[in-house]
């Protein structure tokens, strides 16, 4: 009869432990020298960059962490490290088209924000979007709370090709601390005049359901709040260009 020793693959100890079964169905072990994961005869390759593509756009289309496990036979925890360095990106301004100089209209801008929570609703995440009227695509983000602060966050992270345009708000008291008077015009739902906005707004609840109102998917970190709507904003406005050219 052979008998075979495994070795933990990073120290070589002798001192591994039967952990579990890997979303593949493979044998997890645990290192009880070095404390490290390991599985029976992993790949050596790996995911390619075209199935980590694949998963992440299946993420961006309202899919949890534990559906892409349950789809794919990939750990969660996989898929979000993949998420956290995705969202590793060039800033946001480099997604976007050059306005025309000529044309006034086309820095004209949306403003808004949207109610989200991280790890329960007592803590509130309030997102603030500015979006660009004419292409639609996402000029500047912030996240923080619903003060005054965070508003200025946003203003202060618009580009200086879209500083000057004109912005539609509804009639939070905090954009009229931070917008200029001359640039700023707060007006109801009912005019339309925040309607593209608006609509934005549901499409990322309708494609991230960590950000719909009332839902079993949450972030459970500010972090991985971040990520995946950094992650979504780049990917949206990329979108938008190709479709607007």
């Amino acid at each position: 009869m052979v008998t075979i020793t495994l070795l933990c693959p990073y120290c070589e100890s002798e001192k591994l432990v039967r952990n579990g079964h890997a979303p593949n169905g493979k044998q997890r072990y645990f290192c009880q020298e070095c404390k490290r994961h390991s599985r029976e005869n992993p790949s050596s390759r790996g995911y390619s960059e075209e199935r980590k593509e694949e998963i992440l756009r299946a993420y961006q289309e309202r899919s949890s962490l534990r559906g892409l496990e349950r789809t794919f036979g990939v750990s969660r925890y996989t898929v979000a490290k993949w998420v956290k360095k995705a969202a590793k990106l060039p800033p946001l301004r480099e997604t976007l088209l050059q306005p025309d100089a000529k044309n006034p209209e086309a820095t004209t801008l949306e403003l808004d924000e949207l109610w989200s929570f991280v790890l329960q609703k007592a803590h509130q995440v309030w997102i603030w979007i500015a979006l660009c009227r004419e292409t639609r695509q996402v000029v500047a983000r912030a996240i923080g709370d619903r003060s005054e602060k965070t508003c200025r966050e946003l203003w202060n992270a618009l580009p200086e090709s879209y500083r000057a345009g004109h912005c539609y708000t509804d009639f939070w008291s905090a954009y009229q601390a931070v917008i200029p008077e001359e640039q700023h015009t707060a007006i109801g739902k009912e005019t339309g005049e925040t309607a593209h906005v608006e609509r934005w707004n549901n499409t990322l609840r309708q494609r991230l359901s960590r950000f719909v109102r009332k839902t079993l998917s949450f972030s459970k970190s500010p972090l991985m709040h971040a990520a995946c709507l950094d992650l979504f904003l780049h990917r949206y406005n990329l979108e938008r260009a190709i479709s607007f050219m």
